[in-house]
């Protein structure tokens, strides 16, 4: 008696299909992105470690089309410092960029090139998402142009900490293979359209990669073009997340067991900062919980440029609220 256990003719059909299915779904979203995404080549000034003169070093990334008229993405990191910025296209082609603008807290920056095979590509909706989903990430790892990996989404909702300390939200985490030189290229779903802007892998581990998501991207990567950078607000307090006592959160009804600290209060003719005082704990803005320095500057955005915010502070242990008026960073 044969107690082998051979697996069904109809399965292994099945098994097939489906991988011929994932194959034609990853060789047709590759050819209709391809022209979009660019090979991004910079020279960056550097100082030498020995003599510590400055010299100027090379540096590469990725980046993908996003309009017509030329604007393309890619990460801050890429090319922060840059003294000269190219871009190569899937068909050889090496042109001059211009830099439009970054945004450091997200890491994300636009370029713009007034030639080439100009083939946008298109952002989809990130809200949407489902973690297990189709991830493809198409760069140039090491300099290999238009390296094509592929993965799901791992999870979604990430915070990853940007290089000028800001938190940066709504990050996508993958595990679609990147190494250095696939950042500021896009991830992609299996229409081919752009779900994140692939920015961090971390060293120590394997599978953990993380994208700047769609949503977030696309809105930085208008405002840079409109405005040159992305608007938010600033108080002109120096600040330090602090922990409650059980009494205190008790007593005022609070959500959070933790506040921002104030260190500092910077008079500024823009900013109506006169009712904080050195000692106040920040808890809430706008009746939304500030739990750490972090959530305060994600509720300092463009919206609140110019108007009156109360804000819910302890004095003395009490919570009190008190108007300010934020004005622009700059």
């Amino acid at each position: 008696m044969n107690s082998s256990i051979q697996e069904s003719p109809i399965l292994i059909s099945n098994d097939r299909q489906l991988l011929d299915a994932y194959s034609s779904t990853v060789t047709g979203v590759v050819k209709s992105t391809a022209r979009a995404v660019v090979h991004v080549q910079v020279r960056k000034e550097a100082r030498h470690p020995q003599s510590r003169k400055k010299i100027e070093v090379p540096g590469s990334g990725s980046g993908f089309i996003i309009s017509s008229d030329g604007y393309l993405v890619t990460n801050h990191h890429v090319i922060e410092r840059a003294l000269q910025v190219e871009v190569g296209f899937a068909d050889g082609l090496e042109i001059s960029a211009k830099l439009i603008g970054v945004d450091p807290s997200t890491d994300v920056a636009v370029l713009q090139v007034r030639d080439g095979d100009l083939k946008p590509l298109h952002f989809a909706d990130s809200d949407e998402l489902e973690p297990g989903q189709i991830a493809i990430a198409i760069g140039n790892p090491m300099g290999l142009q238009h390296t094509v990996t592929t993965g799901v989404v791992s999870a979604l909702g990430r915070t990853l900490r940007a290089k000028n300390g800001r938190l940066i939200d709504d990050v996508i985490q993958t595990d679609a293979a990147l190494n250095p030189g696939n950042s500021g290229g896009p991830l992609v779903n299996s229409e081919g359209k752009v779900i994140g802007v692939n920015t961090a892998v971390v060293a120590a581990a394997q599978g953990l990669c993380f994208a700047v998501s769609s949503n977030l991207a696309a809105y930085v990567a208008g405002q840079i073009i409109m405005y040159g950078r992305v608007k938010r607000s600033q108080l002109g307090i120096a600040a330090q997340p602090v922990s409650l006592t059980r009494r205190m959160i008790e007593a005022n009804q609070l959500s959070t067991k933790t506040g921002v600290y104030v260190i500092e209060v910077v008079p500024d003719i823009n900013i109506y900062n006169n009712q904080l005082r050195v000692g106040d704990i920040i808890v809430q803005f706008e009746g939304r919980p500030v739990g750490s320095v972090d959530i305060l500057h994600k509720y300092l955005n463009e919206d609140s440029i110019g108007k009156k915010i109360t804000l819910s502070v302890l004095r003395g242990g009490r919570k009190v609220s008190i108007g300010v008026i934020p004005s622009e960073l700059k």
